[in-house]
Protein backbone atom coordinates (compact mmCIF):
# COMPACT_ATOMS: atom_id res chain seq x y z
CA UNK A 1 0.00 0.00 0.00
CA UNK A 2 1.08 3.58 -0.36
CA UNK A 3 0.74 5.24 2.50
CA UNK A 4 0.90 8.26 1.25
CA UNK A 5 -2.47 8.54 -0.35
CA UNK A 6 -4.62 7.09 2.64
CA UNK A 7 -2.51 10.24 4.59
CA UNK A 8 -3.82 12.53 2.46
CA UNK A 9 -7.20 10.92 2.62
CA UNK A 10 -7.21 11.17 6.27
CA UNK A 11 -6.08 15.08 6.09
CA UNK A 12 -9.00 15.35 3.69
CA UNK A 13 -11.27 13.86 6.30
CA UNK A 14 -10.07 16.17 9.53
CA UNK A 15 -10.06 19.40 7.46
CA UNK A 16 -13.21 18.86 5.70
CA UNK A 17 -15.04 17.45 8.42
CA UNK A 18 -18.70 19.04 8.46
CA UNK A 19 -19.65 21.60 11.54
CA UNK A 20 -22.64 20.80 13.54
CA UNK A 21 -24.76 22.43 11.32
CA UNK A 22 -24.55 21.05 8.14
CA UNK A 23 -25.56 21.60 4.54
CA UNK A 24 -25.29 19.30 1.54
CA UNK A 25 -22.03 20.50 0.75
CA UNK A 26 -20.52 19.86 3.85
CA UNK A 27 -20.17 24.09 4.59
CA UNK A 28 -21.39 25.95 7.24
CA UNK A 29 -24.73 27.49 6.07
CA UNK A 30 -24.17 31.17 6.14
CA UNK A 31 -26.28 31.61 9.60
CA UNK A 32 -25.44 29.44 12.30
CA UNK A 33 -29.36 28.70 13.19
CA UNK A 34 -31.30 26.12 11.59
CA UNK A 35 -34.97 28.60 11.73
CA UNK A 36 -34.80 30.31 8.07
CA UNK A 37 -35.80 26.90 6.79
CA UNK A 38 -37.96 25.42 9.45
CA UNK A 39 -39.93 29.17 9.95
CA UNK A 40 -41.52 27.94 6.49
CA UNK A 41 -43.24 25.07 8.01
CA UNK A 42 -46.81 26.70 7.99
CA UNK A 43 -46.35 27.44 4.06
CA UNK A 44 -45.79 24.36 3.30
CA UNK A 45 -47.44 23.10 0.44
CA UNK A 46 -47.79 19.56 -0.72
CA UNK A 47 -48.36 18.40 -4.17
CA UNK A 48 -49.13 14.83 -4.57
CA UNK A 49 -51.06 11.84 -2.51
CA UNK A 50 -51.08 11.57 1.49
CA UNK A 51 -49.19 8.28 0.97
CA UNK A 52 -46.16 10.27 -0.30
CA UNK A 53 -45.64 11.63 3.16
CA UNK A 54 -46.34 11.51 6.61
CA UNK A 55 -46.33 14.34 9.60
CA UNK A 56 -46.05 14.83 13.30
CA UNK A 57 -45.56 16.44 15.92
CA UNK A 58 -42.85 16.29 19.15
CA UNK A 59 -43.41 18.16 22.79
CA UNK A 60 -41.49 18.16 25.89
CA UNK A 61 -43.76 17.26 28.92
CA UNK A 62 -43.47 20.18 31.56
CA UNK A 63 -41.36 21.94 29.41
CA UNK A 64 -40.13 24.03 26.49
CA UNK A 65 -38.75 22.78 22.69
CA UNK A 66 -35.22 23.38 22.73
CA UNK A 67 -33.91 25.82 20.30
CA UNK A 68 -31.92 23.51 18.56
CA UNK A 69 -34.01 21.02 16.03
CA UNK A 70 -35.01 17.57 17.55
CA UNK A 71 -33.85 15.03 15.48
CA UNK A 72 -36.37 12.39 14.44
CA UNK A 73 -35.72 8.79 13.46
CA UNK A 74 -37.62 6.08 11.80
CA UNK A 75 -36.43 2.33 12.75
CA UNK A 76 -37.32 -0.59 11.33
CA UNK A 77 -36.47 -4.31 11.77
CA UNK A 78 -34.10 -2.79 14.44
CA UNK A 79 -32.32 -0.76 11.92
CA UNK A 80 -32.50 2.91 11.46
CA UNK A 81 -34.23 3.82 7.95
CA UNK A 82 -34.64 7.21 7.83
CA UNK A 83 -34.72 10.23 9.90
CA UNK A 84 -36.08 13.65 10.14
CA UNK A 85 -35.60 16.99 11.82
CA UNK A 86 -38.25 18.34 13.98
CA UNK A 87 -38.86 22.55 13.80
CA UNK A 88 -38.97 25.29 16.56
CA UNK A 89 -42.56 24.36 16.63
CA UNK A 90 -42.08 20.52 16.99
CA UNK A 91 -43.52 19.86 13.73
CA UNK A 92 -41.64 16.95 11.29
CA UNK A 93 -42.31 15.25 8.00
CA UNK A 94 -41.26 11.57 6.91
CA UNK A 95 -41.32 12.06 2.98
CA UNK A 96 -41.21 9.34 0.95
CA UNK A 97 -39.58 11.36 -1.85
CA UNK A 98 -36.08 13.04 -1.21
CA UNK A 99 -36.97 15.36 1.26
CA UNK A 100 -35.93 13.40 4.44
CA UNK A 101 -33.39 15.19 6.43
CA UNK A 102 -31.35 15.52 9.14
CA UNK A 103 -29.04 18.70 10.32
CA UNK A 104 -29.59 20.38 6.89
CA UNK A 105 -29.00 17.44 4.60
CA UNK A 106 -31.03 16.00 2.08
CA UNK A 107 -31.02 12.68 1.73
CA UNK A 108 -31.91 11.03 -1.78
CA UNK A 109 -32.53 7.41 -0.58
CA UNK A 110 -35.66 7.74 1.32
CA UNK A 111 -38.25 4.72 1.25
CA UNK A 112 -41.83 5.08 0.25
CA UNK A 113 -44.18 6.00 3.11
CA UNK A 114 -45.81 2.14 2.56
CA UNK A 115 -42.26 0.55 3.37
CA UNK A 116 -42.41 2.42 6.84
CA UNK A 117 -45.61 0.39 7.71
CA UNK A 118 -44.92 -1.69 10.81
CA UNK A 119 -41.61 0.79 11.73
CA UNK A 120 -41.63 3.00 15.27
CA UNK A 121 -40.70 7.07 15.09
CA UNK A 122 -39.00 8.65 18.09
CA UNK A 123 -37.14 11.76 18.99
CA UNK A 124 -33.76 11.87 20.48
CA UNK A 125 -33.23 14.48 22.67
CA UNK A 126 -30.40 13.82 25.53
CA UNK A 127 -31.74 13.59 28.53
CA UNK A 128 -35.01 12.59 27.61
CA UNK A 129 -37.10 9.45 27.20
CA UNK A 130 -39.27 9.49 23.62
CA UNK A 131 -42.88 7.52 23.26
CA UNK A 132 -42.25 6.07 19.94
CA UNK A 133 -44.88 5.91 17.34
CA UNK A 134 -45.70 2.54 15.56
CA UNK A 135 -46.78 3.66 11.91
CA UNK A 136 -49.60 2.14 10.98
CA UNK A 137 -51.22 1.17 7.59
CA UNK A 138 -52.95 3.55 5.85
CA UNK A 139 -55.03 4.66 3.00
CA UNK A 140 -54.47 7.71 0.76
CA UNK A 141 -57.79 8.79 2.35
CA UNK A 142 -56.05 8.79 5.84
CA UNK A 143 -54.81 11.11 7.27
CA UNK A 144 -51.03 12.26 7.07
CA UNK A 145 -50.77 13.02 10.76
CA UNK A 146 -49.59 9.72 12.78
CA UNK A 147 -49.47 11.75 15.86
CA UNK A 148 -47.68 13.26 18.86
CA UNK A 149 -44.28 12.49 20.20
CA UNK A 150 -43.75 13.31 23.88
CA UNK A 151 -40.36 13.43 25.43
CA UNK A 152 -40.13 12.91 29.50
CA UNK A 153 -37.01 13.88 31.19
CA UNK A 154 -34.84 10.87 31.41
CA UNK A 155 -34.77 9.09 35.19
CA UNK A 156 -31.00 9.05 36.75
CA UNK A 157 -30.05 11.25 33.32
CA UNK A 158 -26.48 12.50 34.30
CA UNK A 159 -26.76 15.55 31.36
CA UNK A 160 -29.04 16.66 29.08
CA UNK A 161 -29.87 19.33 26.09
CA UNK A 162 -31.47 21.29 29.13
CA UNK A 163 -29.51 23.17 31.58
CA UNK A 164 -30.31 23.13 34.99
CA UNK A 165 -28.78 26.70 34.98
CA UNK A 166 -32.24 27.87 32.96
CA UNK A 167 -34.61 27.22 35.95
CA UNK A 168 -31.89 29.37 38.34
CA UNK A 169 -31.87 32.54 35.91
CA UNK A 170 -33.71 35.52 37.07
CA UNK A 171 -36.33 37.23 36.01
CA UNK A 172 -34.46 40.11 33.62
CA UNK A 173 -32.48 37.19 32.70
CA UNK A 174 -34.84 34.94 31.45
CA UNK A 175 -37.08 37.51 29.55
CA UNK A 176 -33.88 38.99 27.61
CA UNK A 177 -33.64 34.91 26.60
CA UNK A 178 -36.91 34.48 25.48
CA UNK A 179 -36.98 37.89 23.81
CA UNK A 180 -33.99 36.22 21.68
CA UNK A 181 -36.00 33.01 20.91
CA UNK A 182 -38.74 34.64 19.66
CA UNK A 183 -36.31 37.39 17.42
CA UNK A 184 -34.51 34.14 16.38
CA UNK A 185 -37.20 32.50 14.94
CA UNK A 186 -38.31 35.59 13.45
CA UNK A 187 -35.32 35.36 11.64
CA UNK A 188 -33.50 38.72 13.12
CA UNK A 189 -30.54 36.93 14.80
CA UNK A 190 -28.69 40.70 14.91
CA UNK A 191 -31.18 41.56 17.61
CA UNK A 192 -31.24 37.86 19.39
CA UNK A 193 -27.88 38.44 19.88
CA UNK A 194 -28.21 41.35 21.54
CA UNK A 195 -30.82 40.24 24.07
CA UNK A 196 -28.57 36.93 24.61
CA UNK A 197 -25.94 39.13 25.68
CA UNK A 198 -27.74 41.00 27.61
CA UNK A 199 -29.14 37.40 29.50
CA UNK A 200 -25.38 37.00 30.11
CA UNK A 201 -24.23 39.94 31.34
CA UNK A 202 -27.09 39.44 33.98
CA UNK A 203 -26.37 36.05 34.72
CA UNK A 204 -23.03 34.75 33.68
CA UNK A 205 -23.59 31.32 34.77
CA UNK A 206 -26.79 31.15 31.98
CA UNK A 207 -25.50 28.26 29.92
CA UNK A 208 -27.99 27.96 27.44
CA UNK A 209 -28.18 31.89 26.71
CA UNK A 210 -24.14 31.27 26.15
CA UNK A 211 -24.69 28.58 23.57
CA UNK A 212 -27.16 30.06 21.77
CA UNK A 213 -25.05 33.41 21.60
CA UNK A 214 -22.02 31.51 20.44
CA UNK A 215 -23.98 29.82 17.36
CA UNK A 216 -25.21 33.31 16.65
CA UNK A 217 -21.62 34.06 16.50
CA UNK A 218 -19.99 31.33 14.72
CA UNK A 219 -20.47 33.30 10.85
CA UNK A 220 -19.21 36.60 12.03
CA UNK A 221 -16.60 35.73 15.02
CA UNK A 222 -15.58 32.32 15.32
CA UNK A 223 -13.02 32.73 18.22
CA UNK A 224 -15.67 34.23 20.17
CA UNK A 225 -18.16 32.00 19.24
CA UNK A 226 -15.39 29.17 20.32
CA UNK A 227 -15.01 31.38 23.87
CA UNK A 228 -18.82 31.42 24.32
CA UNK A 229 -19.33 27.34 23.42
CA UNK A 230 -16.83 27.36 26.48
CA UNK A 231 -18.19 29.21 29.01
CA UNK A 232 -21.59 27.63 28.60
CA UNK A 233 -19.63 24.11 29.09
CA UNK A 234 -17.61 25.78 32.49
CA UNK A 235 -21.61 27.12 33.47
CA UNK A 236 -22.77 23.78 33.04
CA UNK A 237 -20.20 21.12 32.53
CA UNK A 238 -23.19 18.92 32.39
CA UNK A 239 -25.15 20.79 29.71
CA UNK A 240 -24.61 18.20 26.65
CA UNK A 241 -25.22 20.78 23.13
CA UNK A 242 -21.83 22.29 23.58
CA UNK A 243 -19.20 20.05 22.65
CA UNK A 244 -20.50 19.02 19.80
CA UNK A 245 -19.58 22.68 18.45
CA UNK A 246 -16.02 22.67 20.39
CA UNK A 247 -15.06 19.61 19.13
CA UNK A 248 -14.83 20.53 15.56
CA UNK A 249 -12.81 23.44 17.11
CA UNK A 250 -10.10 21.18 18.61
CA UNK A 251 -9.91 18.79 15.63
CA UNK A 252 -8.86 21.58 13.44
CA UNK A 253 -6.05 22.52 16.23
CA UNK A 254 -5.19 18.80 15.84
CA UNK A 255 -5.92 18.43 19.73
CA UNK A 256 -6.12 14.77 19.62
CA UNK A 257 -6.71 14.48 23.49
CA UNK A 258 -8.77 17.09 23.60
CA UNK A 259 -11.04 15.94 21.32
CA UNK A 260 -11.10 12.13 23.12
CA UNK A 261 -11.46 13.91 26.12
CA UNK A 262 -14.82 16.31 25.46
CA UNK A 263 -16.33 13.74 23.27
CA UNK A 264 -15.66 10.70 25.73
CA UNK A 265 -17.12 13.10 28.37
CA UNK A 266 -20.23 14.20 26.31
CA UNK A 267 -21.08 9.83 25.88
CA UNK A 268 -20.75 9.83 29.27
CA UNK A 269 -23.72 12.56 29.51
CA UNK A 270 -25.41 11.18 26.75
CA UNK A 271 -24.41 7.36 26.37
CA UNK A 272 -27.06 7.12 22.92
CA UNK A 273 -24.52 9.98 21.36
CA UNK A 274 -25.38 11.72 18.14
CA UNK A 275 -23.71 11.07 14.57
CA UNK A 276 -21.27 13.98 14.69
CA UNK A 277 -19.93 12.50 18.45
CA UNK A 278 -19.23 9.20 17.66
CA UNK A 279 -17.67 10.00 14.62
CA UNK A 280 -15.30 12.77 15.87
CA UNK A 281 -14.28 9.69 18.90
CA UNK A 282 -13.82 7.35 16.10
CA UNK A 283 -11.16 10.11 14.41
CA UNK A 284 -10.09 11.15 17.83
CA UNK A 285 -9.13 7.33 18.97
CA UNK A 286 -7.63 6.93 15.76
CA UNK A 287 -5.18 9.77 15.46
CA UNK A 288 -4.21 8.18 19.17
CA UNK A 289 -3.52 4.55 17.69
CA UNK A 290 -6.68 3.41 20.03
CA UNK A 291 -7.63 1.58 16.53
CA UNK A 292 -10.02 -0.99 18.31
CA UNK A 293 -12.14 2.10 19.86
CA UNK A 294 -11.92 3.96 17.01
CA UNK A 295 -13.44 0.95 14.81
CA UNK A 296 -16.18 0.69 17.25
CA UNK A 297 -16.80 4.23 17.24
CA UNK A 298 -16.98 4.72 13.57
CA UNK A 299 -18.94 1.85 13.14
CA UNK A 300 -21.55 2.64 15.69
CA UNK A 301 -21.48 6.19 13.97
CA UNK A 302 -22.34 4.67 10.75
CA UNK A 303 -25.18 2.58 11.76
CA UNK A 304 -27.26 5.74 12.90
CA UNK A 305 -26.14 7.34 9.99
CA UNK A 306 -28.45 5.51 7.05
CA UNK A 307 -28.77 8.63 5.06
CA UNK A 308 -25.11 9.31 5.17
CA UNK A 309 -25.26 13.26 7.02
CA UNK A 310 -21.72 12.80 8.15
CA UNK A 311 -20.29 11.68 4.84
CA UNK A 312 -17.07 11.06 6.20
CA UNK A 313 -18.17 8.45 8.56
CA UNK A 314 -17.43 5.78 6.38
CA UNK A 315 -14.40 7.08 4.53
CA UNK A 316 -12.95 7.12 7.72
CA UNK A 317 -14.28 3.59 8.66
CA UNK A 318 -12.19 2.49 5.45
CA UNK A 319 -9.07 4.06 6.22
CA UNK A 320 -8.99 2.25 9.88
CA UNK A 321 -9.60 -0.94 8.43
CA UNK A 322 -7.16 -0.52 5.61
CA UNK A 323 -4.42 0.27 8.38
CA UNK A 324 -5.48 -3.02 10.33
CA UNK A 325 -4.52 -4.90 7.36
CA UNK A 326 -8.35 -5.18 6.35
CA UNK A 327 -8.07 -4.48 2.88
CA UNK A 328 -11.19 -6.37 1.88
CA UNK A 329 -13.03 -4.44 4.52
CA UNK A 330 -12.02 -1.41 3.88
CA UNK A 331 -12.50 -1.91 -0.41
CA UNK A 332 -16.34 -2.31 0.35
CA UNK A 333 -16.35 0.79 2.50
CA UNK A 334 -15.11 2.99 -0.06
CA UNK A 335 -16.94 1.32 -3.13
CA UNK A 336 -20.52 1.61 -1.36
CA UNK A 337 -19.43 5.46 -0.56
CA UNK A 338 -19.16 6.11 -4.15
CA UNK A 339 -22.57 5.47 -4.42
CA UNK A 340 -23.96 8.30 -2.44
CA UNK A 341 -20.66 10.45 -2.37
CA UNK A 342 -21.44 14.13 -5.16
CA UNK A 343 -18.82 14.18 -7.31
CA UNK A 344 -15.96 16.50 -6.56
CA UNK A 345 -12.36 16.20 -4.89
CA UNK A 346 -13.67 13.99 -2.17
CA UNK A 347 -15.16 11.40 -4.59
CA UNK A 348 -12.13 11.45 -6.69
CA UNK A 349 -9.83 10.60 -4.02
CA UNK A 350 -11.92 7.75 -3.18
CA UNK A 351 -11.89 6.50 -6.63
CA UNK A 352 -8.25 6.78 -6.27
CA UNK A 353 -8.41 4.48 -3.21
CA UNK A 354 -10.26 1.62 -4.62
CA UNK A 355 -8.15 1.54 -7.60
CA UNK A 356 -5.07 1.05 -5.27
CA UNK A 357 -7.33 -1.89 -2.98
CA UNK A 358 -8.12 -3.18 -6.37
CA UNK A 359 -4.73 -4.51 -6.94
CA UNK A 360 -3.79 -6.19 -3.73
CA UNK A 361 -7.50 -7.86 -2.67
CA UNK A 362 -8.05 -11.05 -4.64
CA UNK A 363 -11.34 -11.10 -7.18
CA UNK A 364 -12.19 -7.41 -5.75
CA UNK A 365 -13.63 -6.03 -9.69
Amino acid sequence: MKAGLFSLFLGFLIFHAPAVAQTGSGKTPETSTDVGKSAKWDNLSHQGHSGDYLVGNVVVVGGELPWDPIPITVTCDGKISSTADADPKGNFEIAAAAKTTTLGIEGSKTKPVTEFVGCTVAATLPGFDSTPITIANRTIADSTDIGTIKLSREAGAAGGAVSVTTTAAPKEAMKAFEKARSEWQEQKPDRAQHDLEKAVQIYPQFAEAWYQLAKLQQVSSPKDAGASFAKAVAADPKFVPPYEHLVPFAAQAGKWQEVADDTARELEFNPRGTVQIWYYHALANYKLNRKDVAEASATKALAMDPLHTQPNTEQLLAVILADKQDYAGALAHLKNCLTYLPSGQNADTVKQQVAQLEKIVPDSK
